[in-house]
């Protein structure tokens, strides 16, 4: 079996613009095309258009569709409404987060799981195999589509110059099915960005025509291509988690401060719920730790791994760090001991090579976008 890594239907178009490859998760990526301090400042104010082909799709058809997703994953399925799409988890028996996810309901009785690059074949084996009890087929739709994704201030404009779909009644976290510059598209208004825009699911032959296409009409309002380099700093910024630093199988929903995706009142069992009950309680009697921000006072940049320190004691670890093109200084998310999480909490710092760095503690997210 090959160990070259997998090429995404936009390959070509990403060399020919000068992108800066990297492999990651198995798949060649750009990482950067010119400056991601740019891209990322692009993404903030004028519009970015990123390819995210490497993102695992999964699909779920079937009478029992429904009843199989409702147990394999901790969110309540039932609720979702055609045409909506819900953030959720899919745990082990223990309660360990596996994924975290998007689940969009395509039509009366089939859904799209949308799993992170890294984790997608362990999502499709996962679900496959909770499934089997069920009156539902698990489809591996990963070669299915291409993913562009538009996003920023100025993305409604842009994608509504090739598209007559109704982006204004598209809500946050809705999908309908549309064409995108002659090309047949589901479209998402959703992202890991913090901003507005859109996530367009196409077949991988349409792929090169709607990214030249938005490129056209994206033109004139400021959009550029982005890589992942700055895909992270925005979602640093956004306090969004990702997958291997702030999620781990070693933490349940609520030591992440997400239970609140677990959703104990829905019908039936599903796996982890037994674990993620005492998870439950144990987090509301007495947290060990918890998911903060932390903004520094200096310009040194904390890396995951890293210590958070407070009076020559270590009472946390960095997650995730990077410099914040918005807040000018580097952040950082972590877990802290409850006792020291308080936004506001003095004496707080990070030892970065042995030099411990002043840092303030802030409740996430560092940016929220003005609706």
């Amino acid at each position: 079996m090959s160990n070259a890594p997998r090429l995404t239907a936009l390959d070509a178009l990403h060399r020919s613009l000068g992108a800066t490859m990297t492999d990651f998760a198995g798949w060649d990526m750009p990482l950067r095309y010119g400056s991601e301090r740019d891209e990322h400042t692009a993404v903030r104010t004028r519009a970015g258009l990123f390819d995210l082909s490497h993102m695992g799709e999964i699909t779920v058809t079937g009478p029992e569709a429904m009843k199989a997703l409702n147990y394999a994953l901790v969110g309540n399925i039932a609720t979702i409404g055609p045409g909506r799409a819900r953030y959720t988890m899919i745990c082990q028996e223990d309660g360990g987060i596996v994924d975290d996810l998007i689940v969009y309901r395509l039509g009366e009785t089939e859904y799209m799981v949308v799993a992170n690059a890294g984790n997608a074949q362990i999502v499709l084996d996962a679900i496959t195999e909770r499934a089997a009890g069920f009156d539902a087929e698990v489809r591996d739709d990963r070669d299915a589509y291409a993913l562009i994704a538009v996003q920023g201030p100025e993305s409604p404009g842009i994608l509504a110059s090739v598209t007559d779909a109704d982006l204004e009644g598209l809500k946050y976290y809705a999908g309908l099915p549309g064409t995108v510059a002659g090309v047949p598209a589901l479209i998402a208004r959703t992202g890991y960005t913090g901003e507005d825009g859109f996530e367009l699911f196409v077949a991988p032959e349409h792929a090169e025509q709607l990214w030249r296409a938005l490129t056209e009409a994206g033109q004139e309002a400021g959009l550029v291509p982005c890589g992942l380099s700055c895909r992270d700093t925005l979602r640093l910024e956004a306090g969004m988690p990702l997958y291997g630093h702030e999620l781990t199988t070693a933490l349940t929903p609520f030591d992440a401060g997400l239970g609140r995706v677990v959703k104990f009142e829905k019908d039936g069992d599903f796996v982890g719920r037994a674990a993620l009950e005492t998870a439950a309680e144990k987090a509301a009697a007495n947290p060990p730790r918890k998911l903060v921000g932390l903004i520094a006072g200096g310009r040194r940049v904390p890396r995951a791994g890293f210590s958070v320190v407070l009076g020559g004691e270590v009472v946390g670890e960095v997650t995730s760090g990077a410099p914040s093109p918005t807040l000018g200084r580097p952040i950082a998310i972590a877990y802290v001991d409850a006792a020291h999480a308080e936004p506001g909490t003095a004496g707080v710092g990070i030892d970065i090579r042995g030099t411990h760095e002043p840092y303030e503690v802030v409740a996430l997210p560092f940016y929220k976008r003005q609706k």
